[in-house]
């Protein structure tokens, strides 16, 4: 066995950062304090190593801000200030309620319709077991307030203790607008009560504003075409809008960050001049996997990664060592079976392994939603205080030193 064998694959790290406030630089500050970590922790940085930032200090340094009042007047102005038709938006009093209160001030009435028995992110109103019970059928029926409460009554969400039905409603009235509220997952349900339609979904979005302009509907618009310029100063998202968006104060949202792929590029070079290490770097917000327990799925931004620098773009393209032990090698043990494996992954090309046997069950997602996914768990969203996460080793294989 070789004396310089690593024992260790990939790493996750979380780096603790100052503070960020609007207009601090944050290149410096991420390069200083991945340096500062590796030389407090005893590690050094090497090629390839990830550094990712989280989404919300990219914004929070851009100073990418807006009001409930800006959100009212970019809708009144896109919408017309009259009815309009909420619909699909997800249940969260962090990602949505807010971005409900400046729409609701930028109409008369709101007719919001929620999908069920759960919204696109996998937030349950009710449970699928009620919903068979009852007779009723999801993908065809149009359910009224009144239907709905006479069937499954008042249902809190299992984690927030929040029935989202009487939440939203409320908001909406709050910000001076009539409600009403129905139940449906087809889109084309909105018709008969709107022409002008705000379509709130994230990932199905251009599909949902296809359908609704094919059956007729005056004006479509979703949240991404909200905020995407300033309003009277305000921060804006060009290409996301208000997706993307979380509460930070109660008046005021923090938007996804603009465009930043000039910041990863910077870390990159001063990471290789202070190093001579080439890294690469992107920003990250939600990770894109699905909790067996709440059925939710996290990924409730547009995309897991807004910015990267060019040597995350693809897919991973690994042998499964599993495979090749028990299929490939099944007679060789020890070091010979180390030896047969190594070989076939020194064996690799950069061509795809899509449909070769020996990858199969390997996962073909992209790089950035994967590693994204790694560091959205590493850093949690609550108090670790480590918005920076460096991640080594990911590229590595079995036959590295």
């Amino acid at each position: 066995m070789e004396q310089n064998e690593r024992k260790v694959g990939t790493v996750s790290r979380g780096i603790r950062c100052p503070i960020i406030r609007e207009g601090d630089n944050l290149a410096e500050i991420v390069t200083s304090s991945v340096l500062e970590a590796a030389k407090s922790e005893g590690f050094e940085l090497r090629d390839r190593d990830v550094i990712s930032i989280t989404e919300s200090i990219v914004a929070r340094s851009q100073g990418n801000y807006a009001s409930v009042d800006d959100i009212a007047e970019d809708v009144k102005n896109k919408l017309g200030g009259e009815t309009v038709g909420v619909i699909f938006p997800i249940l969260s009093r962090n990602r949505f309620a807010i971005c409900l209160r400046g729409i609701a001030k930028g109409a008369k009435k709101i007719v919001l319709m929620l999908s069920y028995p759960s919204d696109e992110v996998g937030n349950q109103l009710v449970n699928l077991d009620l919903v068979d019970a009852a007779g009723i059928n999801p993908y065809s029926d149009v359910l009224t307030l009144e239907k709905y409460r006479e069937v499954f009554g008042y249902i809190k969400h299992e984690f927030t203790g929040v029935d989202y039905v009487d939440y939203y409603a409320n908001l909406i009235r709050e910000s001076g607008a009539e409600v009403e509220i129905i139940f449906a997952n087809q889109a084309k349900a909105i018709l008969p009560y709107a022409d002008h339609i705000l379509t709130c979904d994230i990932h199905t979005r251009a599909r949902t504003k296809r359908i609704l302009m094919a059956a007729g509907a005056k004006v479509v618009l979703g949240l991404d075409d909200i905020m995407t310029s300033s309003i009277h100063g305000s921060g804006f998202n060009a290409k996301y809008g208000l997706l993307g968006s979380n509460k930070s104060t109660e008046d005021k949202i923090k938007l996804f960050p603009q465009e930043c792929k000039d910041l990863v590029l910077d870390i990159q070079a001063r990471i290789l001049k202070a190093t001579g290490k080439h890294v690469e770097v992107m920003v990250y917000g939600d990770g894109a996997f699905k909790d067996p327990q709440g059925k939710i799925w996290e990924l409730a931004d547009p995309v897991v990664s807004p910015a990267f620098t060019d040597g995350l773009i693809g897919t991973p393209n690994e042998l499964k060592l599993k495979y090749l032990a028990d299929n490939d090698y099944k007679d060789l043990s020890g070091e010979a079976l180390k030896e047969a494996i190594s070989a076939s992954i020194r064996a690799k090309t950069g061509a795809s392994l899509v449909g070769n046997m020996a990858s199969q069950g390997t996962t073909p997602r992209q790089l950035t939603d994967l590693i994204g996914s790694l560091c959205d768990l590493t850093s949690g969203s609550g108090d670790k205080g480590t918005p920076v996460v460096l991640v080594q080793g990911y590229f590595d294989n079995y036959t590295n030193n």
